[in-house]
């Protein structure tokens, strides 16, 4: 990867202020709007005793990958395509897939950096345990990241402009944050429902990091289902992606 080209993208990304809100902060901020309700702070039963607040830090990372994925990579790279900075970069040395590596790159570590800062506070604010199995749950996460990339790659493969790209990364977006569990945590979900949520890349994330957090390694099927659907993804993305 070329660094130079990884650099700039760094900086780019600094530029603009909303990416950098949505991904790295918002995340953050819902779980203490979340937490600050009395009620968030209580054990409930439905999530074998958990509080609400210690199940939504699993779902407020996985919001950062969503983020990330579905609608910044999209844009960042289609603006790129409909500026013309791919079909410009094929005559020098740098090839263009150097810059979507380093897209990649720079969304995932905003991404990650945006889950151990959700952890933090939620660790600090509202004393939500640490994962008990962090090995586990840095795969999961890991998995689910590149889910996430992949998904978005698609997304950019599928759009020829910035517009076309927010309308398809929305569309994609909002079940996405259902299957990840923001309205619903998927362990509360009715069964049926939880059985078919977690057949996507989100849900079956939120299963692996609720089993890790809990100090369980996290079940196959579901890192099975995240490295599935990244491998699908991927393969999808490099079938039909453009450089112009």
């Amino acid at each position: 990867m070329n660094t130079a080209v990884l650099r700039t993208e760094f900086r780019l990304f600094r530029r603009e202020p909303g990416a950098v809100f949505w991904v790295f902060l918002f995340p953050t901020l819902l779980l203490v709007i979340l937490g600050s309700i009395p009620s968030f702070r209580e054990a409930d039963k439905s999530l074998g005793g958990l509080r609400p607040v210690d199940a939504y830090v699993p779902v407020a990372v996985l919001i950062a990958l969503i983020m990330s994925g579905v609608q910044t990579l999209p844009q960042a790279l289609t603006g790129h395509r409909e500026r013309g900075i791919l079909r410009r970069m094929r005559l020098t040395p740098v090839r263009p897939s150097a810059l979507l590596s380093a897209q990649m790159v720079v969304q995932g570590t905003v991404a990650l950096g945006s889950a151990l800062l959700a952890l933090l506070v939620g660790r600090l604010a509202f004393d939500v345990r640490l994962p008990k199995q962090p090995g586990g749950y840095l795969l999961a996460l890991l998995l689910a990241g590149a889910a996430a990339l992949a998904l978005g790659s698609v997304v950019s493969a599928l759009s020829r402009t910035t517009k076309i790209a927010g309308a398809v990364g929305s569309a994609v977006f909002f079940p996405m944050m259902f299957c990840a569990g923001v309205w619903i945590p998927v362990a509360a979900m009715p069964h049926a429902m939880a059985r078919v949520v977690q057949l996507t890349p989100f849900g079956a994330a939120a299963r692996a990091l609720d089993r890790a957090a809990a100090g369980h390694w996290p079940g196959w099927e579901h890192l099975g289902v995240l490295a599935l659907w990244t491998v699908l993804l991927t393969a999808g993305a490099a079938r039909w992606f453009r450089w112009e």
